[in-house]
């Protein structure tokens, strides 16, 4: 639970760096922060045998302020700074709409059984990974975004979060080849990226989670179909 907390911490901070501060770089980082105490707080209660209904909602409450509420903060920051395009100043409130999704992703997936080998829907860390990096492209590479397309990302991403898509996870039974030829390949392909476009790799990281999993869903439902 004190990781779990961890996690709510670094989302909060990270919400005040962007709102406050409008260090989106400072933002972004804070909410990785929160994903490795969001990764290491499920890990820590299986092995010490402490995974109760307590720290399934507490990390559902987390997850939201670090994977919902800070990058549709992230987005409202470079909706402000992006300039050109039609919609008025205060049309960002729009982006808000992904804090929503998320906060509807986390409470289907804590009564769904079935997401425990993979997921229904785009997982909220992967979609705030998404946004959260073109405030932090936006700042240190000078990407520059219309106030159309920060809002078009918000709810895109929003969409896919609560779309019924099923989509791989990340998770091993085994490691062997046979089973995990998508996981492999994924990540082999996700490190080539990351090494030849570092942090602007991010966001082409999730766009390929993507692209891979709704591939993999149109061919299982078509085979299921036949």
């Amino acid at each position: 639970n004190l990781l779990t907390l961890s996690n709510l911490l670094c989302g909060a901070l990270g919400t005040v760096a962007a709102l406050a501060g409008g260090n989106l770089t400072l933002a972004f980082g804070l909410m990785v922060g929160g994903a490795v105490f969001d990764f290491f707080d499920g890990f820590a209660a299986r092995r010490l045998g402490q995974d109760g209904k307590l720290g399934v909602e507490l990390d559902s409450l987390a997850d939201d302020i670090s994977f919902g509420f800070l990058p549709a903060a992230v987005l409202y920051v470079l909706y402000g700074r992006s300039t050109g395009g039609l919609l008025p100043e205060w049309a960002g409130f729009l982006v808000f709409v992904f804090a929503a999704c998320a906060a509807l992703r986390l409470a289907k997936f804590n009564i769904d059984d079935s997401q425990h080998t993979e997921f229904c829907g785009l997982p909220s860390p992967a979609a705030a990974l998404f946004c959260a990096s073109l405030g932090l492209l936006a700042e240190r590479y000078g990407l520059e975004v219309s106030r159309e397309a920060v809002v078009l990302a918000a709810w895109s991403v929003g969409a896919l979060m609560v779309s019924p898509v099923r989509m791989f996870a990340l998770k091993f039974s085994h490691y062997g080849w046979k089973g995990n030829e998508i996981r492999y390949s994924f990540l082999a392909v996700s490190a080539v990226l990351l090494a030849v476009l570092q942090l602007r790799a991010i966001p082409v990281v999730v766009a390929l989670y993507v692209f891979v999993s709704l591939v993999r869903w149109a061919a299982c439902r078509t085979h299921s179909e036949s």
